[in-house]
């Protein structure tokens, strides 16, 4: 969705404005704007592991496959070894997820219902990774990719995430912007120059809508252990066997069209068409199934058509009756004229 990729998992897409640290702020060398968002973009990715902590304020339900969209505080272990392997453990409901990338493969794995999935490196991640939910790093590095263009960037002063110094970077929309946000915070380590937290405000309120950040971590070489998976026995493996050709992306579910997006930056509008439901097969939410939307939300109608608006915090969108659907951390008009485009 547009607000989620705008900010870097808001839903997903990807965050406290408090300092994350108790205590004075730590005494760091001045530094600019630009040459910290610089340093940030060409910083060579170092081995890690740590716990991430998630509070969201979104306002929005548990998803399938997802709970930490849902208000509250979720937390997460991930490694990586700085070469692209990485480890991401994910408590659920009933379990934990487990997403393991070991150089060629995509390993994702569900405890509930033990079932593995795996593609191959580079492909469509279906499920999708769990980066921005996850990873603050590629969070917020995705954001400032993405936001700095159309933003006012500052550098905020110094704070303490996980231990470490850092600063504190803030991406403000520019005036031109039509958007529900009124600032992304991004603590950067002062050293390594990887981002440690990312967060988000929202326009008329003091508090966080959400926060991605460490809450430990480590630097140094990881267990190689951790970037390996072998499907547990009586496990369900879907996904190319061995000695297959590379995989091309998955197809869309029936009745789906690929996501366009409309517009760029802060007030980017994502456009896409929700799934039919197969009547000729039971639904499993999360598996794939078209979930009913129809009670959430208010009535709304234009040229466009019609259908339900949802708002939270942060984002809004518009579920048309004929199965479209307009999303971005934008007001109610941004949504309507990207439809009618």
């Amino acid at each position: 969705m547009a607000a989620g990729i705008a900010v870097a998992g808001i839903v997903g897409l990807g965050l406290l404005a408090i300092p994350a640290g108790a205590g004075a702020a730590p005494e760091l060398p001045p530094v600019t704007a630009e040459a910290l968002v610089s340093s940030v973009l060409t910083a060579k990715p170092a081995a890690f592991g740590g716990t991430v902590v998630l509070d969201n304020n979104l306002g929005l339900p548990a998803l399938p496959g997802l709970p930490q969209a849902a208000n509250g505080t979720s937390t997460a272990r991930i490694w990586s070894d700085g070469t692209g392997k990485a480890r991401a453990q994910v408590p659920s409901a009933s379990g934990e997820r487990t997403f393991v990338a070991d150089g060629t493969t995509f390993w994702s794995w569900d405890s509930s219902d033990k079932t593995v999935t795996k593609a191959a490196e580079g492909a469509e991640r279906k499920p999708a990774a769990p980066e921005a939910t996850t990873d603050p790093t590629a969070a917020a590095t995705q954001a400032i990719e993405k936001l700095r263009t159309t933003s006012e960037v500052s550098v905020d002063g110094t704070a303490e995430v996980a231990g470490r110094p850092a600063y504190d970077l803030v991406l403000t929309p520019a005036p031109t912007e039509r958007t529900l946000l009124r600032e992304v915070r991004i603590a950067v380590d002062s050293q390594t120059r990887m981002p440690l937290q990312l967060t988000v405000l929202a326009n008329g309120s003091s508090d966080p809508a959400l926060q991605l950040g460490f809450s430990d971590l480590t630097f140094g070489t990881q267990d190689a252990s951790l970037f390996t998976f072998t499907p547990p026995p009586g496990s369900t493996v879907t996904g190319p066997s061995a000695g297959d050709k590379p995989a091309k992306p998955e197809g869309l579910p029936a009745g789906a069209a690929k996501p366009t997006a409309v517009g760029d930056g802060w007030d980017t509008v994502l456009l896409a068409s929700m799934p039919k439901p197969d009547t000729a097969a039971p639904q499993q939410p999360g598996r794939g199934g078209a979930a009913d939307l129809s009670s959430l939300g208010t009535p709304v109608s234009g040229t466009w058509g019609s259908g339900r608006l949802v708002t939270t915090a942060v984002a809004s969108a518009i579920i048309t009756d004929d199965g479209r659907i307009a999303i971005g951390a934008v007001p109610e008009q941004v949504l309507t004229a990207a439809l009618s485009k």
